[in-house]
């Protein structure tokens, strides 16, 4: 009886010490994320925040996490657009970036809507986004007040969203026809 009272808890401790130490890769999820990340010009923010954001951290199959972090990336298009809409009622200079910001929720709106037809055009449509950005960038470099500062920060998070929902579209193509575009 001491012997099998042994044995169970050494078992119990050895599948404990197990499960500890399997990597997080290994999850059942974790899969579909690294589909994605692999793709990202920066893995680990990639896999900080499909991990830690609630829609992304759980996925049930690859398309249905694209379409999560194709989501991520519009919220927050979406709510730059607030925010340089709010602003530009008080400095007109605003309206070109709030113009740029409409124009990037269009296109991540069209990439949702082809991603599963068609993910290279998906792919295509956020990569145009990201001209937009780069003209928001331009606009802005030279001004330091408050609110040119938090547009500076939202459209550094963009790019980032951009990249992740880019790299999303491409995994579910996954014909590697935009490898290039990865490194």
């Amino acid at each position: 009886m001491a012997t099998f009272s042994v044995l169970s808890t050494f078992a119990a401790a050895a599948i404990t010490l197990q499960l500890l130490l399997v990597p997080a890769s290994a999850s059942p999820h974790m899969k579909y994320i690294d589909a994605i990340c692999d793709r990202s010009h920066d893995q680990d923010y990639c896999v900080k925040t499909l991990t830690t954001n609630p829609p992304t951290a759980a996925p049930i199959g690859l398309n249905p996490l694209a379409e999560a972090v194709m989501a991520l990336t519009i919220a927050h298009a979406e709510k730059t657009a607030a925010f340089v809409a709010e602003t530009g009622k008080a400095d007109p200079t605003f309206t070109e970036y709030h113009k740029a910001y409409l124009a990037v929720v269009a296109d991540l709106k069209s990439a949702n809507l082809k991603l599963k037809q068609s993910p290279d055009t998906a792919h295509y449509d956020v990569r145009s986004s990201t001209d937009q950005m780069k003209r928001v960038e331009g606009l802005v470099a030279s001004k330091n007040d408050q609110a040119s500062t938090t547009l500076k920060e939202m459209t550094v998070q963009m790019e980032k969203l951009l990249d992740l929902a880019a790299s999303a579209a491409d995994a579910v193509d996954d014909d590697d026809e935009n490898i290039h575009r990865r490194v």
